[in-house]
């Protein structure tokens, strides 16, 4: 593949079009579903991918985890994939290997955090940083190490939650000139400071709109106006697909049937679109020349 028809050509192509929203999605059939619901990316949350393992967020899902569920997500959906890469698994020299597992994986680009082991969710209390020397180290080592051009880095700040406001800046700053082609400010508190980053902080901007978190649950055209180009959704279909079943198990345990959520699932044909199921069958009656 080309670098010009890369995902992360291919993502960049999308930002440069105007602001990209960012669903999470935590398996492959997700991401499908959002392809068809007509969105221009997707992304993988950490958050996410550690809870399907039934594990906290704390850095415990391993590297070649998460390469794995990235290329299991890229063979389903054309839609270029951005990844979370946690804190890139290690120092420096570890980030290497990180850009060419997630490379190698057919993601468009990952984004870098500049926490201190165990990490945690980025809108729980209790973090701490690496300084930003050692973080702005890791992102040129991102850069020099991906073979396509396009690939995106990402970089993340959760100095908000532990320096505070201007720390996040700075560090911004300094990731930025270190080569990141975005900047994450993670767990801002307020409109005003997503308008007042924006302009503290010129040039591509990503916004965390997670759930229950530090941040409000903003509209991505308000967000779009302050002149953030990627606007994400890390776990909401996490968090709604797992209300959804929950409220099935109780109903199930209580009336012995599952009659009263019939209404609210995909059919079976409806399944079955999604899966392509019939051109498999087609597919298979080819081979055999009938």
């Amino acid at each position: 593949m080309s670098s010009i028809d890369s995902p992360g050509a291919r993502l960049r192509f999308a930002i440069a079009a105007g602001p990209v929203i960012l669903p999470g999605v935590f398996n492959p059939l997700v991401a499908r579903m959002a392809e068809r619901a007509g969105f221009e990316a997707v992304y993988l949350s950490g958050a996410a991918l550690s809870a399907t393992f039934a594990l906290p967020d704390v850095g415990l899902v391993t590297l070649t985890e998460f390469a794995a569920a990235a290329r299991a997500i890229v063979t389903a959906t054309s839609l270029p994939l951005v990844c979370d890469a946690d804190t890139g698994f290690g120092e420096a020299l570890n980030v290497e290997r990180t850009m060419r597992e997630f490379e190698a994986a057919g993601a468009a680009g990952i984004h870098l955090e500049d926490q201190i082991l165990p990490k945690r969710c980025g809108h729980l209390s209790g973090k701490g940083l690496v300084t930003a020397d050692e973080m702005a180290a890791k992102i040129r080592a991102a850069v020099a190490a991906r073979r396509d051009p396009n690939f995106f880095i990402i970089a993340r700040t959760d100095a908000r939650g532990v320096n505070g406001y201007d720390d996040a800046v700075k560090r911004a700053a300094l990731y930025r000139a270190a080569g990141a082609d975005a900047i994450f400010p993670e767990a801002l508190e307020s409109a005003d400071e997503f308008g007042r980053f924006a302009d503290d902080c010129p040039g591509l901007l990503l916004a965390n709109l997670t759930e229950f978190g530090k941040s409000p649950n903003l509209d991505a055209a308000a967000l779009a106006n302050m002149g953030y180009r990627l606007i994400l959704f890390p776990v909401s279909s996490l968090r709604v697909a797992l209300k959804a079943v929950e409220q099935l198990f109780a109903g199930l345990a209580a009336a012995g049937h599952q009659r009263d959520f019939l209404s609210k699932m995909l059919t079976r044909a409806e399944l079955y679109d999604l899966l392509g199921y019939t051109g498999y069958e087609e597919r298979d009656r080819a081979y055999f020349g009938k």
